[in-house]
């Protein structure tokens, strides 16, 4: 990270290490205008109070038409806003909008809807663990357990078929992170195409599974669009699978560079659930908010933004604030984190925090009780951590099972 007196200018470095640059913003820039390691302007707001205040704040919008019509105006930025087909959801909508649909999905995601699924996720979880005891001792994690545990609950409960799986991973992660335009244009297209041909299927061979719903509110036109039901399919399928990824890999390289508390957890795994809580807090696998922007001066810690200003909110500075978490960079899978923002505050609050949540307590409450002798498979340092702002998980996870 540079300074000047009008910026701060984010490195390359910040993918993989942002916790010392936010602990300098914290005491001294806690709101200010950066530039990304893309070069766009934005303003970022760190401190956890001023965090979780922006994160529920009236004055910031997130109406994707607008947001369009504010970076059509800035023709030299990169543009990261994809087609329309994979941003018409409730995460990027302002009420009304967004009350209407995030009602037509909230049942399926429930606490009791949730813990209906505790018997086949912990099912999932054993064979895929059962497959990894059959086969060889090195392994990466993400592929053999963090990507496919997650993608395969999704998917059943969505009633999207497995045989792509590798593909969608392939669009999800191009989609979801910085890289060459043409390439990310690419996944784009791939990925409505992909989600087209399911719910135009759906609407030939009508369901009763979540998609089935979904695509059965679309012909209701006061309910749901089409273009809107292709990108509710795209939301739920992509926020189903890569929280818990980066849940189970980032929390298990946490464990992996801290023995003392892998071995607690190991030793009682009651601590599960409020280790779950820490690993969100510690390292989540939100990095900042998606997109927010003004259309009037807007205060926030003290700061006037002014209208027309894009504003990321830092989840994960805001779980490391020393004023808001005693000794905030140590990992402890005892402390009672529950106050964390990893599932964001407000209206936006992740619909899927208690799926994420069910997924992560059954994983590694099994995972660490199958392979007590879980080690890293290689060094820390060299591993490297996805190029995104959105999303905080590594490229690859290497692991010794015993």
């Amino acid at each position: 990270m540079t300074t000047s007196d009008q910026y701060l200018r984010l490195g390359p470095d910040f993918y993989a290490d942002p916790h010392a640059d936010y602990a300098w913003m914290r005491e001294e820039r806690p709101t200010s205008r950066v530039i990304t390691p893309l070069g766009n302007p934005v303003w970022l707001v760190t401190r956890y109070d001023d965090v979780r205040a922006a994160l529920a704040h009236p004055r910031l919008h997130k109406s994707n038409r607008e947001l369009r019509e504010l970076l059509e105006a800035r023709p030299s930025e990169d543009r990261t806003i994809s087609e329309d087909a994979l941003t018409a959801h409730m995460l990027s909508a302002d009420p009304p909008d967004h009350t209407r649909l995030r009602k037509l999905v909230s049942k399926a995601f429930t606490g009791r809807a949730i813990a209906a699924l505790r018997p086949r996720i912990e099912e999932i979880t054993t064979e895929l663990l059962d497959a990894m005891e059959a086969g060889p001792d090195r392994v990466d994690l993400l592929d053999t357990f963090a990507f496919p545990l997650p993608i395969t609950v999704i998917c059943e409960l969505l009633g999207v078929p497995m045989d792509d799986r590798d593909d969608f991973r392939r669009w999800s992660n191009t989609l979801l992170q910085s890289g060459d335009a043409e390439v990310h244009a690419a996944a784009g297209l791939s990925m409505v195409q992909y989600l087209t041909d399911l719910v135009d299927a759906r609407r030939e061979h009508p369901t009763d599974d979540m998609l089935g719903a979904i695509v059965a509110a679309s012909e209701d036109s006061d309910q749901l669009s089409r273009l809107e039901a292709i990108s509710m399919a795209f939301l739920l399928l992509v926020a189903g699978h890569e929280t818990t990824v980066n849940l189970i890999g980032t929390g298990t390289f946490a464990l992996l560079r801290h023995p003392s508390q892998f071995e607690i957890l190991r030793s009682d795994p009651s601590l599960v659930p409020s280790a779950v809580e820490e690993f969100l807090r510690w390292d989540g696998p939100v990095h900042l908010a998606t997109i927010r922007f003004t259309v009037e001066p807007t205060v926030i810690g003290g700061v006037e933004i002014p209208p027309g200003e894009i504003v990321l909110v830092s989840l994960s500075a805001a779980n490391r604030d020393p004023k808001r978490y005693p000794d905030a960079d140590a990992l402890d899978v005892r402390r009672q984190a529950n106050s964390h923002l990893a599932f964001g505050h407000g209206i936006h609050h992740c619909l899927g925090a208690p799926l994420a949540r069910l997924e992560g307590e059954v994983a590694f409450t099994q995972l660490l009780s199958r392979f007590p002798g879980l080690a890293l498979d290689a060094d820390p340092a060299e591993l490297t951590w996805r190029p995104s702002t959105l999303i905080r998980g590594l490229e690859r996870l290497p692991v010794r099972l015993r």
